[in-house]
């Protein structure tokens, strides 16, 4: 029998029991579409994750007071020290000659006051290379410069946050807001920047110059952080190393043998951190909906041996006019093969349908990946290959005349 002739049957018996057919290929459609849509969903959150790391500068290096400790669920918490200061910055810069600025920090969370409407706001106190460091920019306005900040001005920077709250969206250059009753000018508007990784709002702050900050608002001469920026990306690790050795050897910790008073974070670090928790938890899930699919295939399994008995005469009069054991086995592997691609064509439009409807309906970054369509697709041929040889097997075993007596 040729191969189209099997094929012909194959489409005749699928069609001949639609209710059938349909049942058998709804766990496969489900299985791929989830799939797809589980790991579209995943790969769009770690490119989105990943471009607004990037965004900050992929050789930028966060120095923070104190050492870190992660929290689960919440942000980092870090030691109160108060060693880090503004000359340690300047060190940083003279002494490692792989960074090229560094920006020391000072951030707290202070009341900011328009008029009668108060907020409490992240305040970040800090110098004019801050700006390139972390490649902020003023959508209004401009940042305030290195003269500014030796003059100890009063000037500041808001982000839309900001704005949106206290100066209920009106142009803000040139207005007074007061951090801890001191007055304050708005010399420009940041740019809007989102959420950070930690699902904080980057754009409700205030950038102010840091000799002022210490002086008028904190009183104090430590800082929290320094913002340094290596030569490039491929230097990153070799800086934070100078950075380290720099820091301990100011810090006198190299005599003492004390541990780091400080914690060296580079973008590169938390890039990779974020990719392995995105794709394990993608994995986790994709894992999951795949399971699915094993489903679909037990159900292609229960229809096919159906099949087989119900055609048990069919099997054996086919049998008894010439046709092989082979063509026989041939003719179920093809049947369970087609709800295999069937179910899996069926799957990627509605996956592909439902990530665009995820995408429109919700802020989800989503990014369909040509390898998941592919793999989910041979995946469900696999499926219905693998279930169906058994089926085939018992269809191509029977004898023929005994096949020919059942009823």
């Amino acid at each position: 029998m040729k191969l189209a002739t099997s094929v012909r049957i194959s489409g005749r018996q699928l069609a001949a029991h639609r209710t059938r057919t349909a049942l058998a290929l709804l766990g496969i459609i489900i299985g791929v579409s989830a799939v797809i849509v589980v790991v579209a969903v995943g790969q769009g959150a770690e490119r989105e994750i990943v471009g607004r790391i990037e965004a900050m500068g992929t050789n930028l290096i966060v120095v923070s007071a104190g050492q870190t400790r992660p929290t689960a669920g919440r942000q980092p918490t870090r030691s109160a020290v108060t060693t880090m200061t503004v000359g340690d910055a300047a060190a940083i810069v003279e002494e490692c000659p792989l960074v090229v600025a560094a920006a020391p920090v000072e951030s707290q969370r202070v009341p900011v006051r328009y008029g009668a409407l108060s907020a409490n706001t992240t305040i970040i106190a800090t110098t004019a290379v801050y700006a390139d460091v972390r490649r902020i920019r003023a959508a209004a306005g401009s940042f305030f410069a290195e003269e500014d900040e030796i003059a100890a001005l009063r000037v500041a920077l808001v982000g839309p946050t900001v704005v949106a709250n206290l100066l209920g969206g009106r142009d803000p250059l040139g207005e007074t807001i007061r951090l801890n009753t001191v007055p304050f000018e708005v010399i420009g508007v940041l740019d809007a920047r989102g959420l950070d990784m930690n699902g904080v709002d980057q754009d409700d702050v205030v950038i102010v110059p840091l000799r002022t900050a210490l002086r008028r608002l904190f009183n104090q001469a430590h800082v929290t952080g320094i913002a340094a920026q290596a030569r490039s990306e491929g230097d990153v690790e070799a800086a934070a190393a100078e950075i380290r050795e720099a820091l301990r050897e100011r810090h006198r910790l190299d005599r003492t043998g004390a541990p780091d008073d400080f914690t060296i974070q580079t973008q590169v670090e938390l890039v990779a951190a974020q990719q392995d928790v995105s794709g394990t938890f993608t994995r986790l899930v994709g894992g999951i909906a795949a399971v699915s699919l094993l489903v679909g295939g037990f159900g292609i399994l229960a229809i096919m041996l159906m099949a087989v008995r119900e055609r048990t005469r069919e099997i054996g009069l086919r049998m008894a006019v010439g046709a092989s054991r082979r063509q026989i086995r041939l003719q179920f592997v093809l049947e369970a093969a087609a709800l295999g691609v069937g179910g899996g064509a069926a799957g990627i439009l509605l996956g592909l349908a439902g990530g665009a409807v995820l995408a429109a309906a919700t802020s989800w970054a989503i990014s369909v990946s040509p390898a998941a369509v592919a793999l989910s697709f041979g995946f469900s041929l696999v499926v219905g290959l693998v279930f169906g040889v058994h089926p085939a097997q018992r269809a191509a075993r029977l004898d023929p005349v005994e096949a020919l007596r059942s009823e």
